[in-house]
C-alpha cells in the first residue's frame, strides 16, 4: 500500500536511488507496481520494478504464505518464483512484503530537448544515440498532438510547432554527463533537429520531465473518456509504428496522440473519446486492435508495462499463441485452482480474430 513517491522519497533522504519511475508514481502503489512489473522513464537505462525486487513475502490462495529470493547477489535453488510473481497481475497470490534493491544516487544530472519536423529523424536520433554507445537515463517523445495539449495543461513554453520533440535525460558523475550531453546535442543537431536546448537550472529541467509526466493528464482534460494504451517495438521500428498510429485512427476516424519510451520502444498511444458515443467506441476498439497486429507484425508486444488486464485478455494469444495460453494457463491453475485472485484478468473466454492491417 505504499505510494510509489513517498517510498522513492523517504529512501533519497538516506542519499539512496530507487530508479523504477513509473508516471503514475504520485498515486500508484509499490503493490501495484510489483504485480505490474512497471516501467518508467528511466527505465532505459536502470531497467524495471522487477530488476529491483530482491526478494518477496506472498499468500497463495490456500492461505500459505511463502517467501521468495533474498538478500543474495545469486540464488538458482529452483525455479525463480520471485521473477514469476513480479508481474502477475494479482492472479497468483498476494504480495505482502517486498524487499528491494537499492543502488547509489547519481551525483548529478542534465536536461535536453531536442526538437523536429519528422518523426524519422527523430527515431533516427535515438538509433544513433544508442549506436554511440550512450545509455541516457531517459531518453523520451512526444508528437505534435500531445505537445499541444501538454503546452496547454502546463504552460512551460513547449514548442506546439514541431513534429516531434525528444526529451533526453543524463546522470551520473559530472564529466560523464556533460561528455554524453555534449554527444548526444551534437548528435541530434546532425540528424536534423531544427533546435537542441540544455535546461540551464534544475528549476528548467524539472519543468520538462513534468511537462512530460503530465502528458496523460493533458490527454484526459480534451474528452470525458481517456483510453491510454501501450505497444513496444523494437528502437528500429519506432518511426514506422508511429507513421502506422496515424494511418490506423484517420482509417477508423478517432483522434489518437501518441507519446513514450523512445529509448525502449515503448509508445502509449492515447485516445480522448466518449463511452456514451457507442459508435465511436466500436471505432476505438478496431483502431486499437489494428495497433496491436501492427506491433506484433514489426515484432513487438501489445503491452510494455500495463499488463494484459481484462482489455487486452483477447489479444493475449496473438502474441504468445495458443502453446504460450495453455502453459501459462497450467501455472495459473496450479496456483489457483478455484481462480479466486482476480477472475477474468489476462485470460479471455475468446480470442479475438486477427486481423491483418495494410497500410
Amino acid at each position: 500500500g505504499v505510494v510509489t513517491l513517498d517510498m522513492i522519497k523517504a529512501v533519497e533522504q538516506k542519499g539512496l536511488f530507487y530508479p523504477p519511475d513509473p508516471s503514475s508514481m504520485k498515486i500508484s502503489t509499490m503493490g501495484g507496481n510489483i504485480n505490474e512489473n512497471s516501467g518508467g522513464l528511466r527505465g532505459l537505462k536502470y531497467g524495471v520494478t522487477r530488476d529491483y525486487v530482491m526478494a518477496l513475502q506472498a499468500v497463495l490462495p490456500n492461505g500459505d504464505i511463502i517467501r521468495t529470493g533474498g538478500k543474495l547477489a545469486k540464488d538458482v535453488a529452483g525455479y525463480d518464483l520471485t521473477r514469476l510473481l513480479v508481474g502477475s497481475e494479482g492472479t497468483l497470490a498476494v504480495i505482502t512484503e517486498a524487499t528491494l534493491k537499492l543502488i547509489p544516487m547519481p551525483e548529478t544530472k542534465q536536461t535536453m530537448l531536442a526538437l523536429y519536423n519528422s518523426m524519422d529523424a527523430a527515431a533516427k536520433s535515438v538509433s544513433e544515440i544508442i549506436a554511440a554507445k550512450i545509455i541516457p537515463a531517459t531518453l523520451e517523445f512526444l508528437d505534435r498532438p500531445t505537445l499541444i495539449a501538454v503546452e496547454d495543461f502546463a504552460q512551460i513554453g513547449l514548442p506546439t510547432d514541431v513534429e516531434a520533440v525528444l526529451l533526453i535525460e543524463q546522470d551520473g558523475p559530472p564529466e560523464i554527463v556533460a561528455r554524453d550531453i555534449e554527444k548526444m546535442a551534437a548528435i541530434c543537431t546532425r540528424e536534423q533537429a531544427v533546435s537542441v536546448q540544455i535546461a540551464a537550472t534544475e528549476a528548467e529541467a524539472l519543468a520538462l520531465t513534468t511537462a512530460r509526466r503530465a502528458a496523460l493528464s493533458a490527454l484526459a482534460r480534451l474528452k470525458p473518456t481517456t483510453i491510454l494504451e501501450d505497444a513496444t517495438v523494437p528502437r528500429s521500428e519506432i518511426a514506422n509504428m508511429v507513421k502506422a498510429i496515424n494511418e490506423i485512427a484517420e482509417k477508423h476516424n478517432v483522434r489518437i496522440a501518441t507519446f513514450g519510451h523512445a529509448g525502449d520502444g515503448n509508445l502509449h498511444p492515447t485516445c480522448p473519446t466518449d463511452a456514451r458515443d457507442h459508435d465511436e467506441m466500436e471505432r476505438v476498439e478496431a483502431a486499437f486492435a489494428d495497433i496491436f497486429a501492427k506491433a506484433i507484425e514489426l515484432g513487438g508486444t501489445i503491452t510494455g508495462e500495463h499488463g494484459v488486464g481484462m482489455m487486452k485478455a483477447p489479444y493475449l494469444e496473438w502474441k504468445m499463441g495458443p502453446e504460450g495460453i495453455a502453459i501459462m494457463k497450467a501455472i495459473k491453475h496450479s496456483f489457483d485452482p478455484d481462480n479466486i485472485m482476480n477472475p477474468g484478468k489476462m485470460f479471455a473466454k475468446e480470442t479475438r480474430k486477427r486481423v491483418v492491417v495494410t497500410q
